[in-house]
């Protein structure tokens, strides 16, 4: 079993900055791949960023692109989420996500979950 932890999210206006991290627990071995989804009052959950263990695959929603930045620090089992530019459309609740197998952008592929840290964005 893996534990995932999210921080670091909180109330922001319209192009500022937040960092999110996601602390995972529980075994020995890293996931391969961890993930950031977000999900706002009445949609869906989407995938907003992902990265393998070796960091030899990294993905963004064309949403994110060039706003966000995903990271791993493998030795202390964190993953982080540079956001810039905020949007008021950012707004969400954003979840740490994780599977052993190769990254996806699909939620039902991921089988560990953190409880969610609120960005909220003003406009």
């Amino acid at each position: 079993q893996v534990q995932l932890v999210e921080s670091g999210g909180g109330l922001v206006q319209a192009g500022g900055s937040l960092r999110l991290s996601c602390a995972a627990s529980g075994r020995t071995s890293s996931p391969y791949g961890m993930a950031w989804f977000r999900q706002a009052p009445g949609k869906e959950r989407e995938f907003v960023a992902a990265i393998t263990r070796t960091h030899t695959s990294i993905d963004y929603a064309d949403s994110v692109k060039g706003r966000f930045t995903v990271e791993r620090d493998v030795a202390k089992n964190t993953m982080s989420l540079q956001m810039n530019s905020l949007k008021p459309e950012d707004t969400a609740v954003y979840y740490c996500a994780a599977r052993d197998g190769i990254i996806t952008t699909r939620p039902v592929d991921y089988v560990f979950w953190g409880q969610g840290t609120q960005v909220t964005v003003s406009s």
